[in-house]
């Protein structure tokens, strides 16, 4: 038996809200995956913000502009840290997110004006609706749909359960 996989690593699309408490919560569970198997899973954020939320729109362009210079996920995670002040402040934390995680904040500023990243997220936001996406979080790993949005109860193991299987080659 092989000790790497054939088919590279597993997917694990996370649809997520940057607004979004429980995808600030979610986070601890994405952190103990990467732990466990590191590059055999490949976490990737896909967007999906709620219209309950005034600021995840423009939340979800600035982690694209953060991609683009190289720090997705740490911008994505600084943003879910400071969800309520989201709220409050909007675009202005945006910016200062990006400025302390040494990102160049004037380009997030010009990229939220522009709008040049609204196209990845519609059509992140479109691929999840079409394929049940209802709320945030929501894993996608191995073509099954897992909804944190209601209870993040039992998620990790089920993810596990589902890389461990695909990973065997199953």
């Amino acid at each position: 038996m092989s000790d790497t996989s054939p088919a590279g690593p597993v997917v694990l699309d996370v649809w997520c809200e940057l607004q979004c408490a429980d995808c600030h919560t979610a986070l601890a569970d994405l952190h103990a995956l990467r732990a466990r198997y590191g590059d055999q899973l490949d976490v990737r954020l896909r967007h999906f913000p709620l219209d309950k939320h005034r600021h995840s729109f423009a939340a979800a362009q600035a982690a694209e502009e953060a991609v683009e210079q190289g720090q997705g996920w740490a911008y994505a995670e600084a943003v879910l840290a400071r969800t309520a002040e989201l709220a409050t402040r909007g675009e202005p934390l945006l910016l200062e997110v990006a400025r302390q995680l040494g990102l160049d904040d004037e380009e997030f500023d010009t990229a939220l004006i522009d709008g040049r990243h609204t196209l990845i997220v519609d059509a992140n936001q479109a691929e999840g609706k079409a394929i049940g996406v209802t709320g945030t979080p929501t894993y996608v790993i191995g073509g099954e749909r897992l909804d944190g949005g209601k209870s993040q109860d039992g998620l990790r193991e089920r993810v596990e359960e589902i890389a461990d299987r695909l990973l065997a080659g199953s």
